[in-house]
């Protein structure tokens, strides 16, 4: 699977369309191998994704290890639904979230929405504290985990847009297939 997260970068790298997705805080790319219990298990992407002459770009290599935020993302979602191995995020705006919802409705992709606005006051701001209430909420709301959600602004927080599955290199199809198809409607 660790050939199929490497792919997936590629993939990624060969699209001009992701770049219109990057986040500020930039993309990353992870994978969980099946007895995962720390985020020092997880591969990612060393660096994170960035933008270099309108590409998307890896910073470094693949390794475990390299991931916080999106391996304990992971890690997290995996105690609601084992399945889960692998993770993507992406920007959001409202635009983006307009089509992504319809993109998701046409193909039977489940979706879902964590609204930050109701985030309980003592993990504001807490350094790494609302990833345990993130997925409660989100699973709470959806009655499972989607396979596509976004989480809305917060406090110090830039909204993001996460595809989640079992694979990596699908999570990169689809999210150049929306890139793909964002591009389509925006021109």
């Amino acid at each position: 699977m660790v050939e199929r997260l490497e792919k997936a970068v590629r993939l990624m790298e060969g699209s001009r369309e992701f770049a219109a997705l990057m986040p500020e805080v930039r993309a990353n790319v992870v994978f969980a191998p099946e007895n995962t219990k720390t985020a020092a298990d997880v591969f990612g992407v060393d660096g994170r994704i960035t933008v270099v002459a309108g590409m998307p770009k890896a910073a470094g290599p693949v390794r475990q290890g390299v991931s916080d935020h999106m391996a304990r993302l992971i890690i997290e979602l995996r105690k609601h639904d084992p399945s889960i191995r692998a993770g993507l995020n992406f920007r959001w705006d409202e635009a983006i979230q307009r089509h992504v919802e319809q993109y998701c409705q046409d193909r039977g992709v489940a979706f879902g929405r964590i609204d930050r606005t109701v985030e309980p006051k003592e993990l504001i701001g807490k350094d790494k504290g609302s990833i345990p209430w993130k997925v409660k909420h989100l699973v709470a709301a959806c009655g499972k985990v989607p396979a596509v959600f976004y989480e809305s602004r917060g406090w110090g927080k830039e909204p993001l847009f996460f595809a989640v599955g079992n694979d990596p290199l699908l999570l990169a199809e689809r999210a150049i297939d929306i890139a793909r198809t964002l591009k389509h409607i925006r021109s």
